[in-house]
């Protein structure tokens, strides 16, 4: 008799443990089923893509004009089959042209031998949380960094202004005698001497043949910079090569970023003449006035 009346007690202890397994209450860290990882509450969206999907064909991507500007001897060729092929540029390799293309140009002039090249670069994030435009100014700023552009200089005052003309302002500045508290000022240096002492491997400096150097700008506007006005973000590079026995070669390049696409120009010349060096702030306008075509033509 104990026996039977233990049973019925021992069955609904049991009964009563497997009710509770089965309830849906909090788990023992206190999260709910609908807090699952991974579930309809967590998920988030993906990164928007960018906005350009195809690149333009790099070749036909500059005008006839541009190219008369930049590379003028094209204009001296007579042979029209030859004129014809210059415009025509050189498409660089490329294994998926929705990703990147580019064209290259060479023409030789009586005065000198031009080089352009155009390359175009589509950034396509494969993460999920990163959108197509931030991988892209990513890989701009690395871009840049490579070129090492030197830090801004302070621009020269502009005329009217407290300090502009000021002796001794200037003298303090550079360090020379006729500073606050000298009572002295040093006579401004001839312009012969002043273009004796400028730089050649300076941007801007330029060698003519007669040897006199052409008017500069103001570094400040000539100087490896950003540019503000130029899609996202940009910049401009220009460099001098070495003189040796040979004429100076110089390189500017502008590189803008409009949206995920990155577009670089490379504008080379190297004179005829032994010893002179192609003028920085001619070269720049004209790439710059190219940049600003192709991103008109992009939409950015």
């Amino acid at each position: 008799m104990l026996r039977k009346a233990y049973v019925p007690g021992a069955a609904a202890f049991l009964a009563a443990l497997l009710l509770a397994g089965c309830t849906g209450g909090p788990s023992d860290d206190g999260r709910t089923d609908d807090a699952n990882p991974g579930g309809a509450g967590t998920a988030t969206a993906a990164a928007q893509p960018g906005k350009y999907r195809t690149l333009p064909e790099a070749c036909g991507a500059v005008r006839h004009s541009t190219l008369d500007s930049l590379l003028p001897g094209i204009k001296q060729i007579t042979d029209v089959d030859q004129r014809t092929k210059a415009y025509e540029g050189e498409a660089t390799l490329t294994y998926d042209t929705d990703r990147k293309v580019g064209c290259r140009w060479k023409v030789e002039s009586t005065d000198a031998t031009d080089h352009l090249h155009v390359d175009f670069e589509r950034v396509v994030s494969y993460d999920n949380t990163v959108s197509d435009d931030s991988q892209a100014e990513a890989v701009f700023a690395t871009k840049q960094a490579a070129a090492d552009l030197p830090a801004p200089t302070a621009t020269s005052p502009t005329a009217g202004s407290p300090s502009a003309g000021s002796p001794s302002d200037s003298a303090d500045k550079s360090g020379n005698p006729g500073g606050p508290g000298s009572g002295t000022t040093t006579p401004a240096p001839s312009s012969s001497a002043s273009s004796a002492a400028a730089s050649s491997d300076s941007p801007g400096s330029s060698a003519t043949p007669s040897g006199s150097s052409s008017p500069t700008a103001d570094p400040a506007d000539i100087q490896p910079r950003t540019l503000d006005d130029l899609g996202d973000e940009a910049f401009l590079d220009d460099t001098l090569g070495t003189s040796g026995s040979t004429a100076r070669q110089r390189t500017v390049t502008v590189a803008f970023r409009t949206s995920n696409v990155i577009v670089t120009i490379e504008y080379e010349e190297q004179p005829a003449m032994v010893g002179a060096a192609p003028d920085s702030k001619e070269m720049q306008d004209k790439a710059r006035k190219l940049a600003a075509q192709l991103a008109d033509s992009l939409g950015g």
